[in-house]
């Protein structure tokens, strides 16, 4: 065998090596941050679930909200609530909102729910104030009740 065989065995020898090491700190990291979630679920006609965070009435993070109650909306109109919303994981988070599970089905053609959170990082026990938006097209019908579920995540 000359040198230059021994020379590229050793290139594919090594790279195999990184590629092994490199599969194996990917799965650790996987496993590692599937750990660190936590779930949290608050009802709303539905369900609130919060996933590494928590979500309270109060901007002392002491009152959680158990229930969101939307009330009566006429059509055309909207309806806020105010909450805050702290990051109880422990590294830097940004939050997104999800809806589903929307009883009657047909609600989301009429329906729909927005907030005003903007984005940005929230560190580890920070909270942020976010208004929740529950908007009904004037154009509703046939819809005298309804229900969803509301989850709110943090990533990071």
């Amino acid at each position: 065998m000359n040198i230059l065989e021994r020379k590229g065995e050793r290139i594919v020898a090594t790279a195999a090596l990184a590629l092994v090491v490199y599969i194996l700190t990917l799965s650790l990291i996987g496993t590692v941050m599937s750990t660190i979630q936590t779930n949290r679920t608050i009802s709303n006609a539905g369900a609130v679930k919060a996933i590494g965070v928590g979500i309270y009435w109060d901007q002392a993070c002491t009152n959680a909200i158990n229930s969101i109650n939307w009330g009566t909306i006429e059509p055309g109109y909207t309806v806020n609530e105010t909450c805050y919303i702290r990051n109880e994981g422990n590294s830097a988070s940004t939050l997104s909102l999800q809806t589903s599970n929307w009883n009657p089905s047909n609600a989301t053609d009429y329906m729909s729910l927005i907030w005003d959170y903007g984005g940005q990082s929230i560190n580890p026990n920070e909270a942020v104030q976010v208004a929740l938006t529950l908007s009904v097209l004037s154009s509703v019908q046939n819809i005298t009740s309804f229900s969803f579920d509301i989850t709110i995540s943090a990533t990071g």
